[in-house]
């Protein structure tokens, strides 16, 4: 039997792509108090074995690492080339300047093919007066996903007219940004224990799930445990909490959970 790993998870960001508060709103989730209903733009930090991997790196990245205390980086893992999920790859330059060789980043190669144009200085070999993100590319499913042990199998999603990974690691998985989950990715994520969904507000929206419909993915994979995330200022955390059944929770910022891979 394979070693089996303690990972911790921790939520670097719970929130939709203009983050909660959003700028210019005045309604009663954007004036909260509650932490909770304080959404930085989605991404998650997995840890073990002196290991750290995380998923996404959207523009609150720098906040996040320095807020969660990640001071090393093995690996990142791109769910899709959308402005809140990339725009931080930048801010992978201080862990270059405090760890040898290049940091491995996995994308699709659509989503790849937007961040050599987004960040085209990063990939030109040129000489360059300025410090740029040492990265090295590697596209699945063309290569396996292998890190330290664990193994993150990429789950094929649409969001809208476009596509989008989740991965799954283990009996857990991340599914953030979808409005549809393929029958083919429903059969890849059988047997999960703890599943994180996207479940942006109430009202039906062209590229991201609703919390009614994640309901429906919760019933049909039967996980242990689903987290609700990539949220609104149209949920207010301690209000749509109560509505939920048995089993599911809203993610919030610095979540973390021990999970064993």
């Amino acid at each position: 039997m394979a070693e089996r790993r303690r990972v911790r998870l921790t939520v670097l960001g719970s929130g939709t792509s203009v983050g909660v508060p959003t700028i210019g709103c005045a309604c009663k989730v954007c004036r909260s108090d509650d932490p909770r209903n304080r959404r930085l733009r989605p991404s998650v930090c997995l840890r073990w074995d002196g290991c750290t991997v995380v998923i996404d790196t959207g523009p609150d990245f720098r906040q996040q690492a320095l807020t969660h205390g990640i001071r090393k980086l093995d690996a990142v893992l791109f769910t899709h080339a959308h402005a809140d999920h990339v725009l931080g790859l930048d801010d992978l330059r201080p862990f270059n300047y405090h760890q040898s060789g290049p940091i491995p980043v996995f994308a699709s190669a659509q989503t790849l093919e937007v961040i050599r144009r987004i960040f085209s200085y990063i990939f030109h070999d040129g000489p360059s007066e300025s410090s740029r993100p040492s990265i090295e590319t590697h596209t699945f499913p063309d290569e396996k996903i292998l890190i330290n042990g664990i193994e993150f199998i990429p789950i094929p999603l649409k969001h809208g007219s476009g596509d989008c990974h989740g991965f799954r690691f283990g009996n857990h998985a991340y599914l953030t940004d979808h409005s549809e989950i393929p029958e083919e990715s429903l059969r890849m994520l059988e047997g999960v224990e703890t599943i994180f969904l996207d479940a942006l507000r109430y009202k039906p929206h062209p590229t991201h799930s609703t919390v009614q419909a994640s309901l429906r993915t919760v019933e049909r994979l039967k996980p242990r445990a689903a987290y609700f995330t990539h949220i609104s200022h149209d949920l207010d955390h301690e209000r749509a909490q109560s509505l939920l059944p048995d089993g599911v929770w809203l993610a919030y910022d610095g979540l973390e959970l021990e999970l064993e891979v």
